[in-house]
């Protein structure tokens, strides 16, 4: 082994300043690319070799299992005794705590751990016999009530102090009872979940202090990675673990603190000094990633956050090209420049695998596949799938499959429970057999569904007479609007609004379909033909299936050398020496939702910030002056970020050629707050554009009469939340609800 002189003398004069770092606590701050796990690793040898701690002392936390082995196997090139250490992701210990000390709260030696499918079959039995929800209820629901109580250590009485009237969609008194169902039939089968493995640990430290004195004999010395990303049931964990010896040293950076969304809380590691008063503070600054002008971007734009702790990266190298923007015409000249330079660039000798191209949604993947595929650009997408095999587009696209061929039995089966509509698996069974014997679909089946089944008949008549509907309007509907048809009218996108952020992605990706759609109609009328839903089928088909089929048996359905294509959010961890980072626009980075969401524009900013220091070499920004978005073009407004960052970049047009940039200021853009129109007494039919106050009496084609409780959002995005004499309680996004006054 290395002396500990040794071991320093790798390492910069801020990384070694870290790594010798001894008792007592200590925060590190980390700027991206500057060697944070390389400081962390060789800390925990120094305390080894200098100071004679013992292996099975150290205990190491990081987020996922991919980083905790990567940790473990560097551990294992520089430390003798490295296979004694505990490191490990904070669910990956508190599996391991409860399954030595467990009983001690009262948990089975046994237990089981519920994944995400067992958790979610148990939430929609407690959903189905819930009072005022009705069978169709989408568990996601309940589960995102749950995941935020659990991540701020909030047991069923405490969500029931909230305050909230309504919680994650669901009536406050609905989501505090199903919270308290769930645990009582998690307890009782021996079964705990994933949020679990954090909360029972800590109940478990705080209820018995002889077993936290003795995990804290096996961790003297903490160190957690990534400390900007924790949660209040980890920080909470963190701080007991670390009580008695105060030997903890969390790793950050509060600049790429962006998973609000999850329950991460940056106040965490911006609050550590408060804390811990005591605490040294280390800042790693170099950085051995990105060239000067990449980091001189980022630099000018993070400043502009308030909440972050000082530090200024600084480039170890000094080679790279100037950062490029282009503001295209449209969203598919936009698409179309990004391929063009790729293709330049590998001309140049870089791989394609070299290459990323990073986003705001999932959505905006579509036009960029479709341009990369036109100049055969092999391309993958990294945390989600290619656009046309995503879940919710398959379902749509099967309605219209279905409502064009009534028996397509294939189609039918993907969609009779997307959403639920209480035909269940034994039903479907019994309806599949029944048309089997007469050689007709199932669709018939269940329009004959009485003569077949002995409950819940009329769940698949209505069914049948749904589809028999849609069927009627494939040749009155232009593609696009028949697929916004099956949208609207088919109850997925309740269903959607009802997944939370999960959900509002898919929804976003359904506008993107009909966006497709509407294009697609469009190049057909160029050419002089017109096209049907059918047609458009036929070629989303092809262009699902586009890939060579060789090259998806043999890599999974990705070629060794591709184009990689992700979110910002995905991207995180990740370099490349080229990176491309599009739609630089308000409304979509930053997002509309963080224009109205406190510390949403500064998250935004984070969130840009991790983009752009994801390149290595080479950044291009790309924005487009008009956009469609919800089967509308409309003139968009540059990012408020690109003001923010003037200067700092060349403008270029579509050829790579140098121009004058001219700003399209975020400055008229519509206000953060917007003022509601007045409500119109001459109409029946209350849309999008009109305010809801609460109170009045609406009708919905499906649901019938009800009250508007509750109101959130504007425009695009406006929510109504209406009791329904029959199907109980809704929350409909008022552009696809059609409600009538009543």
């Amino acid at each position: 082994m290395k002396t500990a002189q040794d071991l320093l003398s790798q390492l910069n004069p801020a990384q070694a300043e870290a790594a010798a770092h001894f008792t007592g606590p200590a925060l590190v701050v980390a700027g991206a690319g500057s060697g944070k796990t390389r400081t962390l690793i060789y800390r925990i040898a120094h305390l080894i070799q200098e100071h004679g701690v013992e292996p099975e002392e150290i205990l190491a936390v990081t987020f996922t299992n991919k980083a905790a082995a990567e940790m473990r196997e560097r551990a294992g090139h520089l430390i003798e005794g490295a296979g004694e250490l505990w490191m490990s992701t904070f669910h990956s210990a508190g599996v391991r705590i409860l399954r030595a000390y467990g009983e001690y709260i009262g948990l089975k030696r046994g237990f089981v751990i519920y994944d995400d499918d067992d958790q979610l079959d148990l939430l929609k039995e407690i959903m189905g016999n819930l009072p005022g929800v009705g069978p169709d209820a989408n568990p996601r629901q309940l589960r995102a009530v749950i995941d935020r109580a659990k991540s701020n250590l909030w047991t069923p009485d405490d969500l029931a102090r909230s305050g909230e009237d309504f919680i994650a969609g669901l009536p406050r008194a609905t989501a505090v009872e199903g919270y308290r169902r769930y645990q009582g039939r998690m307890k009782g089968v021996g079964a705990i979940d994933f949020n679990d493995l954090i909360v029972l640990t800590v109940h478990l430290f705080q209820e018995v202090p002889a077993v936290l004195n003795k995990i804290q004999d096996r961790a003297r010395f903490i160190h957690i990675d990534e400390y900007q990303d924790t949660n209040r049931a980890q920080y909470e964990l963190t701080r007991l673990l670390a009580s008695r010896d105060r030997n903890l040293l969390v790793v950050g950076d509060p600049d790429q603190s962006i998973y609000k969304f999850r329950g991460a809380d940056i106040q965490n590691i911006l609050d550590f000094q408060k804390d811990y008063r005591d605490a040294r503070i280390y800042r790693l600054e170099d950085n051995y990633r990105s060239s000067a002008s990449v980091l001189a971007l980022a630099n000018k734009l993070i400043e502009n956050n308030t909440e972050r702790l000082e530090k200024t990266l600084r480039p170890v190298k000094q080679s790279g090209e100037a950062v490029r923007f282009h503001r295209a015409i449209d969203h598919r000249s936009e698409a179309d420049f990004v391929a063009d330079r790729i293709t330049r660039l590998h001309a140049e000798g870089l791989n394609l695998g070299q290459i990323a191209i990073l986003y705001r949604t999932n959505a905006q993947s579509r036009v960029l596949e479709e341009s990369l595929r036109r100049l055969n650009i092999p391309a993958k997408i990294v945390g989600g799938v290619g656009f046309y095999d995503r879940r919710e587009i398959k379902d749509i696209l099967a309605y219209a499959r279905l409502a064009i061929n009534p028996g397509d039995d294939v189609a039918l089966r993907r969609i009779v429970g997307r959403p639920r509509r209480g035909i269940g698996d034994q039903a479907l069974a019994k309806l599949a057999e029944w048309a089997a014997a007469r050689s007709v679909s199932i669709l018939e089946a269940c329009a004959q569904a009485e003569e077949v089944l002995e409950r819940g008949a009329n769940k698949a008549v209505e069914f049948a007479a749904l589809m028999t509907s849609f069927s009627e309007g494939v040749e009155a509907y232009p593609p696009q609007g028949f697929l916004r048809l099956l949208i609207e009218g088919s109850g997925y996108v309740e269903m959607l609004r009802a997944e939370g952020t999960e959900g509002q992605v898919r929804l976003e990706n359904l506008e993107e379909l009909v966006v497709a759609a509407e294009e697609w109609s469009r190049e057909q009328e160029a050419h002089g033909s017109g096209g049907t839903i059918a047609d458009f089928l036929d070629d989303a088909a092809l262009l699902a299936s586009v890939d060579d089929a060789k090259t998806r048996r043999e890599n999974n359905g990705v070629p060794e050398d591709a184009v990689t294509l992700m979110t910002m959010h995905n991207a995180k961890g990740l370099e490349f020496p080229a990176v491309f980072i599009v739609g630089a626009e308000e409304g979509l980075l930053p997002s509309k939702n963080s224009l109205v969401e406190a510390g949403g524009i500064e998250e935004e900013r984070r969130l840009f910030y991790v983009g752009i220091t994801r390149a290595m070499d080479r950044l291009y920004l790309t924005a487009a002056q008009n956009r469609m978005m919800y089967g509308k073009t409309a003139t968009t407004e540059d990012s408020r970020f690109l003001e923010e960052l003037e200067g700092g970049f060349v403008p270029v047009d579509q050829f790579g050629q140098e121009v004058d940039y001219k700003k399209s200021s975020w400055r008229q853009y519509r206000p953060t707050v917007p003022v509601a129109p007045p409500a119109r007494k001459d109409t029946s039919s209350m849309t999008a554009g009109m305010a809801y106050k609460g109170g009045e009496r609406v009708k919905h084609p499906k649901f019938g009469e009800g009250r508007v409780l509750a109101v959130s959002g504007f425009g695009d995005k406006q929510e109504v939340t209406v009791s329904f004499n029959s199907a109980g309680m809704k929350k409909l996004l008022v552009r696809f609800a059609n409600l009538q006054s009543v």
